[in-house]
């Protein structure tokens, strides 16, 4: 996985502008919190696993997913919600690649998922291809090989952003391909996905400066009645604790909260930076 700590390093703020200067914030006063370190986050699959290329794959079979150990949750920008992946909002519902593939529509965003792994997007183009950023590499693979044995699922609608059309989607996506390492501005697939789809800087690494007030906050729903809410400052940061938790699966992260002594029926609020 290399050096984590390299990993987390962000790229020079210089050539960005801040937050919107128009927006307006309403909260009185700094917050401050506590320092939040996130897992490294590349995409990184176990042995045995599909390669691309056509490497050997040591494991035919189709890896487990178990739709119970969704983490549900919200992201807001301030008031307003810019990402929702719940049951009551957004059709969960996973297939195999095979059948996926009479579902897609070129810029189409694509998400594979297996238990105890992080989720992997990648842009739907056409013929049967998707563009990924995977190990630290923009790569065009067929659908199926992206999988890696993983069930997947289209999901356009999860971020309620204004959509690109479709051919600057793709061309977005197709324009990126063979970037690697260094020449990469995307922490993980699925910054890059959004990115091609939305083509906002947000999704960028080092999109937004990290000072002042978190603007944004991810509501983890813990039950009908119970969430657990953390602040931060960047859209960048949301998506990796998001994504930390999708790793985790539901029944860890209940179990986390509960090390942390969320009170029930209440929102339990945490201000990361």
């Amino acid at each position: 996985m290399g050096n984590q700590m390299d990993r987390l390093s962000h790229l020079s703020y210089a050539e960005v502008p801040t937050v919107d200067p128009n927006g307006v914030d309403t909260d009185d006063g700094p917050r401050i919190g506590v320092s939040y370190i996130f897992s490294s986050d590349d995409d990184e699959l176990e042995d045995g696993c599909v390669v691309d290329g056509g490497e050997k794959r040591a494991n035919e079979e189709e890896k487990n997913y178990d739709q119970r150990d969704e983490v549900e949750c919200a992201v807001y920008n301030r008031e307003e919600c810019i990402y929702e992946k719940s049951a009551k909002c957004a059709n969960l519902e996973v297939y195999s690649p095979e059948n996926l593939l009479n579902k897609c529509k070129a810029g189409d965003l694509v998400e594979f998922v297996a238990t105890g792994q992080y989720p992997h997007w990648a842009v739907y183009v056409g013929d049967f291809q998707v563009v990924h950023l995977h190990r630290a590499e923009i790569k065009n693979s067929f659908l199926t090989d992206a999988s890696q044995g993983r069930r997947c699922r289209i999901v356009n609608d999860w971020y309620k952003l204004k959509p690109l059309c479709a051919e600057v989607v793709v061309q977005n996506a197709m324009e990126q391909v063979g970037l690697k390492d260094r020449e990469l501005s995307w922490r993980n697939s699925e910054s890059f996905a959004s990115w091609c789809r939305f083509g906002k800087r947000e999704f960028k690494m080092g999109g937004e400066i990290r000072i002042g007030k978190q603007p944004y906050r991810l509501k983890v729903f813990v039950s009908d009645k119970q969430s657990h809410v953390l602040e931060f400052q960047s859209l960048e940061d949301v998506i990796m604790e998001k994504r930390r938790n999708d790793h985790l699966g539901r029944t860890a992260v209940l179990r986390e909260l509960a090390a942390h002594s969320i009170s029930p029926g209440s929102d339990c609020h945490c201000f990361c930076c």
